[in-house]
């Protein structure tokens, strides 16, 4: 079994996502860096996103 490190898990699906051609935005990549020092977890990761891209709803729904 082959395990990777944190950080070389961020840079396998970073490249995962640029083989589609994409590119992470520069707030997300500080984030990653963030998230491989160990100063933020997962969660807070996906907090992060879903606050950033979270469809709002209108308020008369």
């Amino acid at each position: 079994m082959v395990f990777m490190t944190n950080s070389q898990a961020w840079d396998y699906a970073i490249g995962m996502i640029k083989v589609d051609g994409l590119e992470p935005t520069e707030d997300f990549k500080k984030y990653i860096e963030k998230e491989k020092r160990g100063e933020v977890t997962m969660e807070d990761a996906k907090l992060f996103l879903d606050k950033k891209y979270k469809i709002k709803e209108p308020a008369d729904a």
